[in-house]
């Protein structure tokens, strides 16, 4: 049956561009098999949210937020939950892969659905490979030899390579290696929250100055678009939706359980370092002199353990979803057929995967893509926009009895598209002009391939 689904999908390339058109089309169910259940969703939501931000913010938000930077986790939390909840009503509504590429093309059109997929997988893309530097820096930590010359060239190759290899051979081993990451992940961090909490006691409270709150020197615009980056990334969970076992139910719960429980360790971790180190606003390694200070030379080294599993984590939730979204847009006709080739034996998508790989290894290899970082955060706030203002337009056509329909009608969608313009006013100039050079590339290759698909 699996065999006559992928035949069937190759050769109906025409029906794919009139099905855009229609956004009940849209919803129909995908040839790639369904492994994902709950757990494997809320383990892509977290590690979305936790890559390596985490490991370096602390310093920085005591900085500019001083005994407030506990309360800006919260703060930044509030702001992505109407996103955050927009995105699960939206992932109720379908049960293929593609996530914004789907959303914008049932509400506004082919083009703005081709758009939003664009800036998806350029953000991914970008942060994937700075992720895998740093990892190699990290390693660096253990081997100094690794961070140079052809030592870091192979070390960069083996890593993409094995996270390459392990999504092309099924969805059902990247989960179980990416529980695997998580696990290790997660006992690092908690182990310094509760283990400092402990050594710390009452220190770990702030003592906040009511009387400071409106005259504080502290920067609380700049705090918030800091730590803003350790809230976004959990959009990648909706990307695979067609291999998730039943998208409606889960992928809500996975979304809003996985902000919760970062949004904690988020505060727990950021309560035990300031505590534990007073002066860590000017630390360059801070969760490093938190480990070193609170355990000695074995914490820090424990906790580096904890930056290479997460990083890596980080990178093989990303290599997982992000190729999803070329081959939704490759479905839909936005991008060469070659794209949406599903593997015969693995049934995974690996022209995708393989594309994906080759890219962010030669943005690691060759490039210098520290001035494409910036334009990140504006291609993630538009993604954002579109995904709220998706829902006024869908919810009359596609919300049905199973689907997770948000209350209060349209104020939460509001919310969030009052949020991204508050963060977009944070953002700098040559972020917006960046992001406007990737809008127009992602143009030119949607007519290219419009163009291809007439001749």
């Amino acid at each position: 049956m699996q065999q006559f689904r992928f035949q069937l999908i190759v050769s109906s390339r025409p029906q794919q561009i009139t099905a855009m058109s229609d956004p009940k089309m849209l919803t129909n169910e995908s040839v790639l098999p369904r492994h994902l259940g709950l757990f494997g969703l809320w383990l892509l939501v977290v590690n979305g949210l936790i890559g390596a931000g985490i490991f370096g913010l602390p310093g920085g938000a005591a900085k500019l937020a001083g005994e407030y930077s506990p309360l800006i986790y919260l703060f930044c939390a509030l702001l992505i939950l109407p996103i955050l909840l927009c995105m699960a009503e939206l992932a109720s509504y379908f049960r293929g892969s593609g996530g914004p590429v789907r959303y914008g093309t049932a509400a506004f059109g082919p083009f703005i659905g081709f758009q939003a997929g664009w800036l998806y997988y350029i953000a991914r893309l970008v942060s994937f490979a700075a992720n895998t530097v740093l990892l190699v820096d990290s390693i660096g930590y253990f081997w100094p030899a690794a961070t140079a010359g052809i030592n870091r060239s192979i070390l960069l190759s083996v890593i993409i390579a094995s996270l390459t290899f392990i999504n092309v051979v099924g969805s059902v081993r990247a989960m179980r290696s990416l529980a695997l990451l998580t696990v290790i992940k997660f006992a690092v961090l908690i182990l310094l929250v509760v283990a400092g909490a402990a050594y710390l006691g009452g220190q770990v409270l702030p003592g906040f100055n009511p009387a400071t709150v409106f005259n504080s020197p502290h920067n609380i615009g700049a705090a918030t678009l800091l730590l803003i980056y350790a809230f976004v990334g959990f959009e990648s969970v909706v990307v695979p939706a067609g291999e998730a076992k039943n998208p409606a139910r889960d992928m809500p719960r996975a979304l809003i359980l996985g902000l919760l429980l970062v949004t904690l360790l988020y505060i727990g971790i950021q309560l035990v370092s300031v505590a534990a180190v007073p002066d860590i606003a000017s630390s360059a390694n801070p969760l490093l002199d938190v480990a070193a200070s609170l355990f000695g030379t074995a914490g820090a080294v424990v906790l580096m353990l904890g930056v290479v599993a997460s990083v890596a984590a980080n990178l093989l939730g990303a290599i997982f979803s992000t190729p999803r979204a070329s081959f939704a847009l490759a479905e839909d006709g936005s991008l060469p057929r070659w794209f949406a080739a599903v593997q015969p034996r693995f049934l995974t998508p690996a022209n995708s995967i393989v594309f994906f790989g080759v890219l962010a290894l030669l943005l690691t290899l060759y490039g210098s893509f520290l001035w494409l970082a910036a334009a990140t955060v504006v291609s993630r706030l538009l993604l954002y926009g579109l995904t709220c203002a998706a829902v006024p337009v869908l919810r009359p056509k596609l919300a049905a009895s199973d689907s997770f329909v948000l209350p209060l009608g349209y104020s939460i969608p509001v919310l969030g598209l009052a949020a991204c313009g508050w963060l977009a006013l944070q953002v700098s100039l040559s972020s917006v002009l960046a992001t406007t050079l990737f809008v127009l590339l992602g143009t030119a290759l949607y007519f290219l391939a419009r163009w291809q698909a007439k001749r």
